[in-house]
C-alpha cells in the first residue's frame, strides 16, 4: 500500500530500438493501475502511430512555443527530431494520486531525474548489440545512415546506467514486462519512500 497521496513516476528508457514501446503497451494493456504521458514530438508518425495516443505530432513552430512557456518536464534533440514531455499534464497525474509511466530516451529520463528526484528510473537493455541492430533494421524505419547515427549513440546512453534505479534486459518480451511490473509493485510497498 502506498503511504502517500502523491502518485509515483516511472521512467522507462534505453536505446532507440530496444523495445520501450512494446514494453510500456504490454504495462498499459494488462495492468489498470498506470497512466501514461503522451510526449510531443516533431519527427513524423510511423505507420499505425496515432496522434494523442502515441505521441502529439507537432510542428517545429508548436515545439519552440512550447520551451518558450517552459511547458515541457523534459525535452531533447533526437536524430533531427525534437521530443518532450508535458509537465502539467504528469503533474495533475501525480498530484490526484495516479501513477504515471513515461517512455523517453536517456537523456529526457536524465533531464526529469534531476528536475523530479524521486522519479524511478528503468533502463531497458538489449541482449546484445547485434540483436538491437536486428530489431532496428526489422523495423523498417531508419535508413543504414540512420541505424548507424543510433548505434554510435548506444554506447554514450549505457554509460548513464549507474544514475539509473533498475536494469531490465528485454531479451523476452514476457520476463521484461513482468520484471518491471514487479519493479512497479515493490516501489509501492517500499517504507522509506523519499517524498
Amino acid at each position: 500500500m502506498k503511504k502517500t497521496a502523491r502518485g509515483f513516476l516511472f521512467i522507462v528508457s534505453g536505446p532507440s530500438g530496444v523495445g520501450k514501446g512494446t514494453i510500456r503497451q504490454e504495462l498499459l494493456g494488462r495492468y489498470g493501475d498506470l497512466d501514461y504521458s503522451v510526449s510531443a514530438t516533431t519527427r513524423k508518425p510511423r505507420p499505425g502511430e496515432v496522434h494523442g495516443k502515441d505521441y502529439f505530432f507537432v510542428s517545429q513552430e508548436e515545439f519552440q512555443e512550447l520551451l518558450r512557456n517552459d511547458a515541457l518536464l523534459e525535452w531533447a534533440k533526437v536524430y533531427d527530431h525534437f521530443y518532450g514531455t508535458p509537465e502539467q499534464y504528469v503533474e495533475s497525474l501525480l498530484t490526484a494520486g495516479k501513477d504515471c509511466i513515461l517512455e523517453i530516451d536517456v537523456q529526457g529520463a536524465l533531464q526529469v531525474k534531476r528536475k523530479k528526484p524521486e522519479s524511478i528510473l528503468i533502463f531497458i537493455a538489449p541482449p546484445s548489440k547485434e540483436e538491437l541492430i536486428r530489431r532496428i533494421t526489422y523495423r523498417g524505419t531508419e535508413s543504414r545512415d540512420e541505424i548507424e547515427k543510433r548505434m554510435q549513440k548506444v554506447e554514450g546512453e549505457t554509460q548513464h546506467l549507474h544514475e539509473y534505479n533498475y536494469r531490465v534486459v528485454n531479451e523476452d518480451l514476457e520476463k521484461a514486462v513482468e520484471s518491471i511490473r514487479a519493479i512497479i509493485i515493490a516501489e509501492r510497498c517500499r517504507v522509506n519512500q523519499s517524498k
